[in-house]
């Protein structure tokens, strides 16, 4: 079977949907959504929720900011709970390497009206007690920043979406992007096929093997990422920030009466493997445990896998793809992505229907500037 659509977005995670509405917000005709699970069951699903302004360049930081505007507001705006704890940030450093850098950070978010501050061991334990600080040489907090459901949040922007007449189809995977010559004209799933004129990449980990069907090198990389919740546990505050050791990327944040952590593996290859690994889970609780000694007392209630969507400078390819007439990419966030989700459905609409991205410009991370080696590197990566 063949039929016909006008914009057709591959992937139906958070930035799939939230594209697909803001485009359909402005009438760009017919879109089509295709994903190959479930709406949010991909990375999405498996996002830590976090939502923070604290970034070292200033697109990201105008991106958070313009998202954490729709966050704040998103019940109003779409009438969907999504869960938005805004307990802040709370970024720990312990080598000293990394104090000028933070501080250099900083400085750059407070010009641009981020909210954020340096704090000393004494204000960090006394934002979280459970923190071990004798190592503490300070850290960075933002207030607004927090977190929420990403769950929710997507199923918020495709219900939405579909409101406006966008058709989302599940169990839809994408075996091949057509061209021809130097032409985009539509994608096959599997003998069928939906010819269009604009095919937009929303497809996370998988956007190198999806974009070499068209005969296009992204340099996405997925590297696998376990997250772990623990049953209820009182004895440490349920207030406390999204706290994060820096320099081993270890998190905790309250999570319902328990408590959602992580600690990313350096040392993993890149990979598919979207399995819980026991020895990493092992090792994660005792680096927990470790930095927020309390924890000794907790106890596991549930693990899963996702993954991050890597590139060479940890920031997403964003744009059309040179030298291939109606493909855009929007995958590669390296692990900030859902919570940009909002503003990167703005600037993908003000693309394709105005001819830039005005709201924020993401010119600085144009899919291009790989090959011309024209990195724009993200230093607060967790």
């Amino acid at each position: 079977m063949t039929e016909r659509a006008d914009i057709i977005v591959v992937g139906a995670g958070i930035m799939g949907c939230s594209i697909a509405y803001h485009l359909s917000e402005r009438q760009a005709g017919q879109i089509v959504v295709l994903e190959r699970d479930r709406i949010a069951r991909g990375s999405t699903a498996a996002a830590a929720g976090g939502v923070r302004l604290q970034f070292s360049t200033a697109t990201n930081i105008e991106l958070s900011k313009r998202s954490m505007d729709v966050w704040e507001n998103f019940e109003e705006l779409f009438g969907t709970e999504i869960g938005l704890h805004q307990h802040g940030y709370l970024l720990l450093l312990t080598d000293d390497e990394q104090v000028p850098v933070f501080q250099e950070n900083l400085r750059l978010q407070q010009t641009l009206d981020v909210p954020a501050r340096w704090l000393s061991p004494d204000d960090v334990r006394a934002l979280n007690p459970a923190v071990r600080t004798d190592d503490v040489i300070g850290a960075t907090f933002c207030p607004r920043d927090g977190w929420c459901d990403p769950y929710s949040a997507t199923m918020g922007f495709a219900g939405a979406a579909r409101r406006n007449g966008v058709d989302i189809r599940q169990d839809s995977q994408v075996t091949s992007i057509l061209r021809d010559g130097d032409r985009i004209t539509g994608v096959e799933i599997g003998d069928d096929v939906i010819e269009a004129d604009l095919v937009i990449l929303c497809t996370g980990p998988h956007t190198s093997f999806v974009a070499r069907t068209a005969n296009v090198e992204i340099p996405i990389q997925p590297f696998r990422r376990m997250s772990f919740t623990t049953k209820p546990f009182p004895d440490v505050p349920s207030t406390i920030p999204f706290t994060v050791e820096f320099a081993r990327g270890l998190y905790v944040h309250p999570e319902g009466p328990g408590f959602l952590f992580g600690m990313g593996d350096p040392d993993e290859p890149s990979s598919l493997n979207d399995t819980v690994d026991d020895a990493w889970m092992m090792t994660t609780i005792e680096a927990l445990c470790d930095r927020f000694p309390p924890f000794i007392n907790a106890a596991v209630h549930t693990g899963w896998a996702g993954f991050y969507e890597i590139t060479p400078d940890d920031n997403p390819a964003l744009g059309y793809v040179d030298d291939v007439d109606g493909l855009i990419v929007a995958a590669g966030f390296s692990g900030h992505g859902f919570m940009q989700g909002p503003a990167i459905g703005t600037c993908i609409a003000e693309l394709v229907l105005d001819g830039e991205a005005r709201a924020v410009d993401i010119t600085a991370f144009s899919p291009g500037r790989f090959n011309e080696g024209r990195l724009a590197q993200e230093r607060n990566v967790i």
